[in-house]
């Protein structure tokens, strides 16, 4: 009998060149708490070990999954677009990023480019009607930032797995009742 429940997911998300240390500290702490694995692409517009990229991401570094790699040619060796379930953001892309079926995807790469330029159009061009995606947005607007786009795509991959290992809901309020019940009962006995 076939297993038909949906595969479990590993998400991948890529920068190629990140510019700019505050936004890969967003999306190394979006990574860290969504247990997506972070790609750097290099060459990259900082150091790694600068403060204003470990500040953004707090104190999630120790819990992030990070690969770095020396270009982007580098890292399409070893993950080929053909191979993958690989997706480009971009907003030259040909397709809504909601209308893609990650479903049933076990693993999904999602490239996002450099803040100034985005990704190189030689590879939008080699993939433009096939794996090119966008967050649609005014037309009158260059685009979102990159910290908020990479959120903005990551949640939708992870609401089509149900948000599979994540705690959907919070348990804080019923602890802390559990605990006042708690201390209430002992101060009666």
């Amino acid at each position: 009998m076939q297993n038909l429940e949906a595969k479990k997911l590993k998400l991948h998300i890529v920068m190629v060149e990140p510019e700019i240390p505050q936004n890969t500290g967003n999306i190394a702490r979006t990574c860290a708490i969504t247990g997506a694995k972070l790609h750097l692409v290099h060459p990259l517009g900082f150091d790694i070990s600068e403060k204003s990229v470990r500040r953004a991401g707090l104190d999630y570094w120790d819990k992030l999954e990070i690969e770095e790699h020396e270009s982007l040619e580098k890292f399409l060796e070893k993950y080929p677009p053909e191979n993958n379930n690989m997706f480009f953001a971009t907003t030259k892309g040909k397709q809504v990023y909601s209308d893609v079926d990650y479903s049933q995807m076990e693993e999904v790469f999602i490239l996002f480019g450099k803040e100034t330029k985005g990704l190189p159009e030689w590879l939008l061009e080699k993939y433009l009607n096939t794996k090119t995606i966008r967050i649609p947005m005014l037309p009158t607007l260059r685009s979102l930032n990159l910290s908020n786009s990479v959120c903005v795509i990551s949640y939708e991959v992870l609401r089509q797995k149900n948000f599979e290992n994540m705690q959907n809901i919070s348990q804080y309020f019923d602890n802390k009742i559990k605990k006042e019940v708690w201390e209430k009962w002992k101060k009666n006995i």
